[in-house]
């Protein structure tokens, strides 16, 4: 298929001749972008031209950041930005209307004494629980994320997956997290995958979407890097870790080589993407160290809520008591926040 079919948005990359268009993702690409998305084979052919991942560079990087520490000024204003990037997350089938009433009340004013303290970035929830966070939060800022397309498996039908995010979406949600199917990705069926992404991608219109990895399954950081672009080049406004289901979820080398595929993102394009690692983050150190490795890796752009997040509602508790410790000079005790 010709890159201008590409670019007019027909079936590309795993797309079957007759099949619905999917969004046209290529077209803003830059012609060798294009190029790569024109059909599976050059999709293929792109993913694997992609440079390999040096394990032990990645892994010593990482480890030498986390040693970096920060001074005491900057690390209330570090809390603060990590407050302002979490996503709380209740994803259980025993969810109830009042526990997300309960969360959207913690995510607008985490510390309730403290009305200085940021609000969090988003509430994420089952679809069918985005009205009732949607009605709590109208006018906060606060925004409303909604896992979709069979999560946490990705294991579906397309008309289900595509039906999953427009009641979503009709229901409030303004993002959307979304998960690949990692199946098809480790098939090498790339095309199925960018497919995917591209159709929800074009459901979702103006409203965010997060894309999924599971990169607790995708095995090398090879794998992680051609999800990450192929997730991209399909349209997706977030490369995420993990649903959090799986172990092991967000690591600190898994993420710098996420935020390596949006640097060169921007490079190639000039268009700024979204990282968020979820899962396994759980205390102000290790959230510290991730705000290290975003300023490092990607650079200072990427300090800010729009292009960052957690997944990660536990950390939200240890960084109000750490900011407690930073402001009133000793420790607070875990009574002093509310339980998610």
């Amino acid at each position: 298929m010709s890159t201008a079919a590409a670019r007019a948005g027909r079936p590309k990359a795993g797309s079957k001749a007759g099949s619905a268009p999917v969004a046209a993702a290529s077209a803003a690409l830059p012609a060798h972008l294009a190029d790569a998305v024109v059909d599976e084979s050059s999709l293929r052919r792109f993913l694997h031209g992609l440079p390999g991942v040096d394990p032990v560079g990645v892994e010593g990087r990482s480890a030498t950041l986390a040693t970096r520490s920060i001074k005491k000024a900057s690390k209330l204003r570090a809390i603060d930005l990590a407050i302002s990037m979490v996503d709380l997350t209740t994803l259980e089938g025993s969810d109830t209307a009042g526990k997300v009433r309960s969360l959207a009340a913690k995510a607008r004013r985490p510390d309730p004494d403290i009305p200085e303290v940021p609000s969090a970035a988003a509430v994420c929830v089952y679809p069918d629980m985005v009205g009732v966070a949607a009605e709590h939060l109208r006018g906060s800022g606060v925004g409303i994320a909604s896992v979709a397309t069979a999560f946490p498996s990705g294991r579906s039908t397309l008309p289900v997956k595509l039906a999953d995010t427009r009641f979503a979406i009709d229901a409030g949600a303004t993002e959307v997290d979304m998960v690949i199917d990692r199946g098809a990705f480790l098939a090498g069926n790339y095309g199925k995958v960018f497919d995917e992404i591209a159709a929800i991608k074009d459901a979702c219109g103006k409203v965010r979407l997060k894309v999924i990895l599971e990169t607790g399954e995708l095995a090398t950081y090879d794998n992680v890097r051609r999800a990450s672009w192929l997730a991209m080049l399909a349209g997706g406004d977030f490369i995420k870790t993990s649903t959090g289901k799986i172990s092991p979820a967000a690591t600190l080398p898994v993420t710098h080589v996420m935020l390596q595929a949006v640097r060169d993102w921007r490079t190639e394009t000039g268009e700024l993407r979204a990282v968020k690692p979820a899962g396994g983050i759980r205390n102000t150190k290790d959230a510290i160290r991730y705000l290290v490795a975003v300023h490092e890796v990607a650079g200072p752009e990427w300090l800010d809520p729009f292009l960052f997040r957690f997944g990660a509602s536990s950390l939200l508790n240890d960084l109000l008591m750490q900011r407690r410790a930073q402001t009133q000079g000793h420790y607070s005790g875990p009574d002093y926040v509310t339980v998610d």
